[in-house]
Order: C-alpha cells, then sequence, then structure tokens
C-alpha cells in the first residue's frame, strides 16, 4: 500500500480534494439540499478513509519525510543567485505531520455528519467548511515556508464568516456578546499573530541566503547562517505567533470565546484541529529551523503552559455556558501540549503530540455531545439544565467519555499522553519540573471537580417538567460520537503504535539539538 501511495500525489490529493469540493458545492443550486449533503458526505468519507490508510502505511523503521513530492512555482533572483525553485509546493509528512493529518480527517467527517441539519444557507457553510479544512491539511503536510503560511492564512480566514453569519450569541446577565463580536475578536488577533510569523519565515528566508522557503533545505544547509542572537530574536517571535493559535495565555482569549460562538461542526474544528496548528508551527518551523533558540526559550514556553493549565482548570470551574467550559478545558489542555514542547525529549515531545491528538478527538466529541443538547433544549446553560439522563441516555453516556478523557482515566486516550509529558518534565527541568509537574497535576485534580460536577449538574437528579418531551440521540448522531469514542479507546488500551509514529518524528529534532 505504501508503495501505491508513494506513486500517486497522495498529499496533494488531501488539499485539492477539499478545495475541489467548495468549487462543485458552489457550482450545485441550493435548492438541491440533499445532493449538497451527499457530495459533502462522499467527500469528507474519502478523505478521511485516505487519512486511514496513509498514517497505517507510515514505515515506522525510517526517519525522515514520506511521500513527498516537488512543484515548483516561484523564481526569486537575489544574491544567492537565480533562486529557481525559491517558492515551491513541497509536500511531505512525518510522524508528527501523519498523526495529525489523521486527526484532521476523523474531525473532517465527524464535522460534516453533525452539520447535516443545517437549513440557513447550507451551501455556503460547506463551501467554507471544505476550504478551511483545505488549508489545515495544507499546513499539516507543507515543507516550504511560503505554502506554510499561505495554508496557515487559509484555515483561519474562514473563520470569520462561519462564526459571524452560522454562529449563537452567548447571553450573560447583564450583556450580550453577539458571535459577530467573538469572530471578529478571533479574526483580529489570529491575524496580528501572523505578522509576527511571517516577519519571521522572511528574515529566515533572508539570513539563510539560499534563496529558498524550502524548510528541508534550510535545515541542512542554513541553519549555520542563523546566529545565535537571530535565533533567540525569531524563535521568540515564532513562539508568540504561533503560540496565540496554540491558546497560550495571556493571548488566549479569543479562544473560549470563539468556541462558544460557533456552530457545532467549527467548534469541532476550532477545538479539535485548528488550535493545534500553533503547537504544530512552533514544532515544523521554529524548533527545526532555529534549535538554539529553542534551548533559550523554553523554559519560557514551560512556564507559559504550566499558567495555561491552572488557569484554563480554574476558569473551566467557574463557568456555567457548557461550551465555555469547554473552551477553557481546551486552554488548559493545550497547556499540557506546550510543556510537553518545552522539554525538549523524546517522552514529553511525544506526549505533547499524542495530547494534541487525544484532546483533537476528545473535545470533538465534547462539541458534538454539546451540539446535541442545544439543537433539543436550546440552551447551555448548567443552571437550567438537570436530570437529562432520564430523557438523553446515550448523549448522557458520550459526555460521560468525553469528560473521563479529559481528566485522564486510565484506559482512555488522555492518559498516556499525559503520562508521557509528566515524565518528561520531571526528567527535563529536575526541581523546577518537579514543582511545574506537581502543579500541573494539581490541573488534572481541578479538571476532576469540574467535570464531575457537570455530569451531577447536567444529567443526574429530578427531570424538570419542561424537558418531558425531549429525544435521545439519532442514528447519525450516535454513528459520530461512536467513531469517536472508539478512537479514544484504542488510543487508550493500544497508544504503542502512535507513540512508534510520533516518536519518528520526534527523534531528528531532537538530534540536532544534541
Amino acid at each position: 500500500m505504501a508503495e501505491f501511495l508513494n506513486s500517486i500525489p497522495t498529499l496533494l490529493f488531501l488539499i485539492i480534494l477539499p478545495a475541489f469540493t467548495s468549487v462543485i458545492l458552489i457550482v450545485i443550486p441550493s435548492r438541491f439540499a440533499k445532493a449538497i449533503r451527499c457530495v459533502s458526505l462522499g467527500c469528507s468519507s474519502f478523505v478521511s478513509m485516505l487519512t486511514v490508510v496513509l498514517f497505517f502505511s507510515f514505515d515506522q523503521s525510517v526517519t525522515g519525510v514520506q511521500f513527498s513530492d516537488r512543484y515548483e512555482w516561484l523564481s526569486i533572483p537575489g544574491p544567492w543567485g537565480s533562486g529557481e525553485g525559491a517558492i515551491s509546493l513541497i509536500l511531505g509528512v512525518d510522524g508528527v505531520g501523519v498523526t495529525m493529518v489523521l486527526l484532521t480527517g476523523i474531525v473532517m467527517l465527524a464535522g460534516t455528519l453533525i452539520s447535516w441539519n443545517i437549513s440557513k444557507f447550507q451551501k455556503d457553510f460547506f463551501v467554507l467548511y471544505f476550504l478551511l479544512l483545505s488549508g489545515v491539511f495544507g499546513v499539516f503536510v507543507s515543507y516550504d515556508l511560503f505554502f506554510f503560511f499561505f495554508f496557515y492564512e487559509l484555515s483561519v480566514l474562514p473563520m470569520y464568516l462561519l462564526i459571524s453569519k452560522w454562529g449563537s450569541d452567548s447571553k450573560f446577565a447583564t450583556f450580550v456578546r453577539s458571535s459577530e463580536y467573538s469572530a471578529l475578536k478571533l479574526t483580529l488577533v489570529l491575524v496580528g499573530a501572523s505578522v509576527l510569523i511571517w516577519v519571521s519565515i522572511v528574515a529566515i528566508f533572508v539570513q539563510a541566503e539560499l534563496g529558498s522557503f524550502d524548510i528541508n533545505q534550510i535545515q541542512e544547509n542554513g541553519i549555520g547562517q542563523l546566529s545565535v542572537q537571530f535565533q533567540n530574536i525569531f524563535f521568540l517571535c515564532l513562539m508568540l505567533g504561533f503560540g496565540v493559535l496554540a491558546g497560550m495565555w495571556p493571548f488566549h482569549t479569543w479562544s473560549p470565546d470563539g468556541h462558544v460562538a460557533a456552530p457545532t461542526a467549527v467548534s469541532m474544528v476550532h477545538a479539535g484541529v485548528l488550535m493545534k496548528l500553533g503547537a504544530f508551527g512552533i514544532l515544523r518551523v521554529a524548533v527545526t529551523l532555529m534549535p538554539e533558540g529553542a534551548e533559550t526559550w523554553m523554559p519560557l514556553l514551560f512556564a507559559f503552559g504550566l499558567v495555561n493549565v491552572i488557569y484554563g482548570a480554574f476558569s473551566a470551574m467557574g463557568q456555567t455556558d457548557l461550551k465555555y467550559v469547554i473552551g477553557y478545558s481546551s486552554v488548559s489542555h493545550m497547556g499540557y501540549v506546550l510543556m510537553g514542547i518545552a522539554t525538549l525529549n523524546v517522552l514529553g515531545m511525544s506526549g505533547a503530540v499524542l495530547q494534541m491528538f487525544s484532546h483533537g478527538v476528545m473535545t470533538a466529541l465534547f462539541f458534538a455531545v454539546v451540539g446535541m443538547i442545544y439543537e433539543r433544549t436550546h440552551t447551555r446553560d448548567t443552571l437550567v439544565l438537570n436530570g437529562l439522563t432520564k430523557k438523553m441516555t446515550i448523549i448522557a453516556i458520550f459526555f460521560a467519555m468525553a469528560g473521563l478523557t479529559s481528566l485522564g482515566l486510565p484506559g482512555l486516550s488522555g492518559f498516556p499522553a499525559e503520562l508521557l509529558i509528566f515524565i518528561g518534565v520531571f526528567k527535563s527541568y529536575a526541581i523546577w519540573g518537579l514543582i511545574g509537574g506537581s502543579l500541573a497535576i494539581v490541573g488534572v485534580g481541578i479538571t476532576a471537580v469540574y467535570i464531575l460536577r457537570l455530569l451531577s449538574r447536567v444529567f443526574m437528579g429530578p427531570l424538570p417538567e419542561k424537558w418531558d418531551d425531549q429525544t435521545d440521540a439519532n442514528v447519525r448522531e450516535r454513528l459520530v460520537a461512536s467513531v469517536l469514542s472508539i478512537v479514544i479507546l484504542v488510543i487508550g488500551l493500544w497508544p504503542f503504535h502512535f507513540f512508534k509514529v510520533i516518536e519518528v518524528g520526534i527523534s531528528p529534532l531532537l538530534e540536532r539539538l544534541a
């Protein structure tokens, strides 16, 4: 199978198929709602199956980039010569990239099925949805800095329209936070962070003096041109720029608001995949191209991650809106990812990538279940919801599955990921690792408190009369939640294959840091 995948432009298909689907959907008249849904489901199903085949065809015995392709685009003459192939669409995946591609495929299919009943501008929704996912796939498979940034922006900009047009307002005691406000806040913050990323990319291109945006070429021949001072300055810029999308404190405030305002499928993609682009960018660009800068600034990243864990957990505990709880919970869990990256050892960094995958699937399940509840009750207020188990038994089971994964219960995907991170932290930071790791474990305890409290408030106790006519999850919703739950169980009970694949991508980075 690997030979067959190498013989065709597999990774190019991952980018083109969602974008091509958007084009097809534009042509289909809006009145043909069934055709729109079928085309969307067909694309999502095929791409999802392709990502599964790609992941299990990945050769664990081979380090480096696999399934690679190169498409020349633009030359840039300069002091480095003719600049032939300066900007090229260079595609490939390592162990980290292929794991993120699999995550995207799973969330893509789940989000499509969850959006099945969207009636408001359905065609426009799916056009933007697949365009966003095309950008996400592009980021995970690009080895050219220019196209990496291009796809990065492509995955961010559609969020404004998706949230502002199909999102919902958040009602508080004294004010209403509109979906337009949340969408604008998200877009302005992320675009502002993108300025730091783009400036850093251009600086690397010029300083490397190779006349190429090729990440592999810069890594092999250009790092020597990047002085320690240069790396210290621009690693920090990249860490902050990518860290914003990763929900890094104190630049995280856009994320919970975006989660709450977004429609269910977009929340699933936002928390499940989009936040991972930031952490992935730190690994793919910052750590890969500026190893000395990484060694300088990783203690700061570790501190930011620790604050994320504690602050996010306490903030989640104080929320009454189900989506805000999950939004701040995501901030907390991304803190573990940042802490794992900051260890600069194989256990911690592999745990960080596994946590990215686990959190992506878990939050997709969380938001899918919350969407089911909201669709039936038209509220997400935990002070109003009560006793839902009596009418929504299946939904309650899936919510409990996501919640127990969130608090790191052994046998579920969150446990091996967090365990590797904690071991990596203790190994890298000695006494500070002991203190920081212990505080992070306290964050796990806080997570357990608010998750169990949610289960008690929303699903246990007497059922109010106004919920007597509620129904449980239908076949389509059960299918989505079941697939996500199975993935959680597979990783929790059989993490070894995933760890081996991820380690293949992490080990070359650490060899250059040694």
